[in-house]
């Protein structure tokens, strides 16, 4: 595309320390030539310091509106920017240096109308941070669908570094405002994904692209995201048929089948166990492969089990409350 015009769009609901940090990263930018949108989404603690702070450095545009939940302060943001391509990423995330640069490179090489990148975990995280980084990252707990070079499934962009061009936008009308899980932020993006590539956009993964996200700090918040995330993926399958793949169900197996092997082992033989032991021994090896820790290992096993139990139980939540009648997505 010529004349790529950027804008970098931020919702944020109470967070101005992960504002403060944003910004921070983001004023360190070779490639400087953007405007920022924040949007404060109902917040009681803003940002309006941090902003005040930065203001002489950048092109930033400061709105407050009701709580909605980020998917419609996203599309507050976007019908506000001035630039013709929308880069979205979530509060708690640190942007490398080079990360305009590489998306402005990558575009004017191979446009694409939408593009996802990649997360990682910056060197400063906590080690919980890193743990929480390997499982969501990793193959073996993902499937790498969220952004991995090996993937087991149709890439979707997801909108913590998540791209698209004001075409999409006006075409598609943005993330849809549907409740998907008891939280906000569950599924929207995905279902957005879906309506791009039904409209015939092109949707590409810029693997240079990645950001540093920080995610939940704490593992109650963490298993409450990704029973969210398993609820989540039976409302966006009822919505769009044909969507539900088996890459989606591999953590209701997991779930049903570790319960299972548990179970037998208690009746019958502690060889039942092996299956998980040797998985969690996997993840143990992997996790201090690339992570380089020892420490990070043994809680990349925990995250690991609480993330597919915390998705398996979402996902068979999700699906009694459909064959019940409880609907949360419309």
């Amino acid at each position: 595309m010529e004349n790529l015009k950027l804008s970098l769009i931020v919702p944020v609901y109470n967070r101005p320390n992960e504002i403060e940090e944003l910004l921070d990263s983001l004023s360190k930018q070779t490639d400087k030539d953007f405007e920022i949108v924040i949007v404060e989404d109902g917040s009681t603690i803003t940002c309006t310091s941090q902003i005040e702070k930065y203001k002489p450095i950048f092109d930033i545009k400061y709105f407050f509106k009701p709580n909605t939940g980020p998917g419609q302060s996203r599309n507050f943001g976007m019908e506000r920017a001035s630039g013709n391509y929308f880069i979205i990423l979530d509060s708690d995330c640190i942007i490398p240096n080079e990360y305009i640069a590489t998306v402005r490179k990558s575009l004017s090489e191979k446009y694409v109308d939408t593009f996802g990148g990649p997360d990682r975990a910056d060197k400063s995280f906590t080690n919980l941070q890193q743990a929480v980084d390997y499982s969501m990252t990793s193959f073996f707990t993902t499937g790498g669908i969220r952004g991995g070079k090996k993937q087991l499934d149709k890439y979707y962009p997801r909108s913590f570094n998540m791209g698209i061009s004001k075409e999409v936008f006006q075409k598609t009308g943005g993330f849809p405002s549907v409740r998907y899980a008891a939280s906000k932020a569950a599924g929207e993006d995905i279902e957005l994904s879906i309506n791009i590539y039904k409209e015939g956009f092109k949707i590409g993964l810029i693997s240079e692209a990645y950001v540093y996200h920080k995610r939940r700090t704490s593992i109650k918040q963490f298993y409450r995201q990704v029973y969210n995330f398993g609820y989540a993926r039976v409302t966006l399958s009822r919505r769009n048929k044909g969507t539900l793949k088996l890459v989606h169900l591999l953590p209701l197996a997991f779930t049903l089948g570790t319960v299972g092997l548990i179970v037998l082992s208690v009746f019958f033989s502690w060889m039942f166990i092996l299956p998980l032991l040797i998985f969690m021994l996997v993840v143990n090896i992997d996790a201090i492969i690339r992570k380089r820790s020892l420490l990070v290992g043994k809680l990349a096993m925990v995250i690991s089990l609480i993330q597919l139990y915390g998705y398996g139980l979402g996902f068979i939540k999700g699906v009694w409350d459909t064959i019940t009648g409880k609907k949360i997505g419309n």
